[in-house]
């Protein structure tokens, strides 16, 4: 094949379409190789992603079979929303070089840092329609020569009006994916940005604002060669399992999500 496959995945909410995502890719992928592959690892299965997620607050939001706990979940999505690991960002002593949540919400350019989610808050009170509520994460002065560049790219917004209700659609695109390994995580996270941005977007109106489809495209969305078997065994898992077997409601992961919050705020006391 000469070209990489453009798939689209669409589904109701975030692990439906997470799993037909993954499974296209299995399916369709082209083999290539990547630039993290050790001798001997098979070439990836890659392709470019179009993920639509119609209602990516309905139940069940969490697949079970993603790889990672409730715990890293949890941890993970306060990493992205909250900027609990922003202190780790010292690339001069060789430790993190950003966080998704920096880029947003602190964008460094020549010493001035921007909160570009209150620019996409503020924008859309305004003019709802516009087509300028963005933000970046690429930095051209820090990011070309990077180990690790970020992969979110870019997140985009507009609020749609129908009969007066007012809805917030939010598109992502992502440079690179690892699409079975962090995929899911990125989703919850980000899904819950747009919850976030809903929300204050209607504290400033006084009106509400519903969470409209989120759409998610990814540029390079791959499974890694290096874990065929380990893929091979969810594919397993899905064929054994009924969806509701294979899924948690937010109910059931929340008593584990408020340990981790109390964890952490203990830490932040410390």
């Amino acid at each position: 094949m000469s070209n990489i496959p453009i798939l689209v995945a669409r589904g109701k909410n975030i692990p439906e379409t997470w799993e037909k995502a993954v499974i296209a890719t299995w399916e369709k992928g082209v083999k290539i190789k990547t630039e993290y592959d050790k001798e001997g690892d098979p070439p990836s299965k890659d392709c470019t992603m179009i993920m639509e997620i119609l209602d990516p607050m309905s139940e069940p939001r969490i697949h079970r079979a993603f790889p990672g706990g409730l715990e890293d979940l949890e941890v993970y999505r306060q990493e992205v929303i909250e900027g609990i690991h922003d202190h780790w960002i010292k690339p001069e002593e060789g430790k993190w070089e950003y966080t998704y949540h920096q880029r947003l919400f602190r964008y460094p350019s020549e010493g001035v840092e921007t909160n570009q989610i209150d620019f996409i808050v503020e924008k859309l009170s305004r003019v709802g329609y516009s087509r300028r509520a963005q933000a970046i994460t690429w930095n051209v002065n820090l990011d070309p020569g990077a180990y690790d560049p970020p992969c979110l790219q870019r997140v985009w917004c507009r609020i749609m009006n129908e009969e007066d209700q007012l809805s917030l659609n939010m598109n992502v695109h992502w440079r690179s994916r690892d699409g079975y390994k962090a995929a899911f995580m990125n989703i919850f996270a980000i899904t819950d940005l747009q919850r976030l941005i809903a929300q204050k977007i209607s504290e400033r109106l006084d009106k509400e604002i519903k969470i409209g489809r989120y759409v998610d495209i990814t540029d390079s969305f791959h499974i890694y060669g290096s874990y065929y078997k380990e893929f091979e065994g969810f594919l397993e898992t899905v064929k054994a399992r009924s969806f509701e077997k294979r899924t948690w409601n937010t109910e059931f992961a929340e008593p584990m999500f408020q340990e981790v919050r109390e964890r952490l705020e203990k830490e932040k006391i410390k």
